[in-house]
């Protein structure tokens, strides 16, 4: 006979696997507060273009703008920084802790090299906003064809 999860009949109490099901739920749910995401995943990008510039977003809230560092090198962008953990006062503790914090580096493969003395980046509402510049020397170049 195949025991389905969730399934409930008059014999349920008899399921072998509700007990093994019952404790991965139980796990699940007491791991979850352990896990965070990888400092390679950390933070969320989103990376647009032309062929004049990228822009990045960077998801990073409870961030103070003065803990980012950005540097390029190449076509490489490098963002990093460190996130502090909430404080809560002595006689409160965690009922749940899901928001990740610790120091973070994400590089970032970019589909051209950048003018670096141009680079924008603006923070706001938790959003990172980098403009990056293509360099004039990988922008394309449009070559007149002559007639002789």
């Amino acid at each position: 006979m195949l025991w389905v999860r969730g399934f409930d009949t008059p014999f349920s109490e008899f399921n072998p696997w509700a007990n093994l099901l019952r404790l991965e739920d139980e796990m699940n749910r007491v791991l979850s507060g352990f896990t965070f995401p990888s400092v390679s995943e950390f933070p969320p990008v989103n990376i647009w273009g032309n062929e004049h510039e990228a822009v990045v977003t960077a998801e990073i809230p409870g961030i103070d703008p003065k803990d980012i560092e950005i540097s390029i090198t190449g076509r490489t962008l490098v963002l990093s920084g460190n996130r502090e953990p909430e404080t809560i006062k002595e006689d409160e503790t965690f009922h749940r802790k899901e928001r990740w914090y610790g120091k973070f580096t994400k590089s970032i493969e970019l589909p051209f090299s950048v003018d670096s003395e141009k680079v924008e980046a603006k923070f706001s509402r938790g959003i990172l906003t980098i403009k990056l510049p293509r360099a004039e020397a990988d922008k394309p170049k449009k070559i007149t064809v002559k007639s002789t």
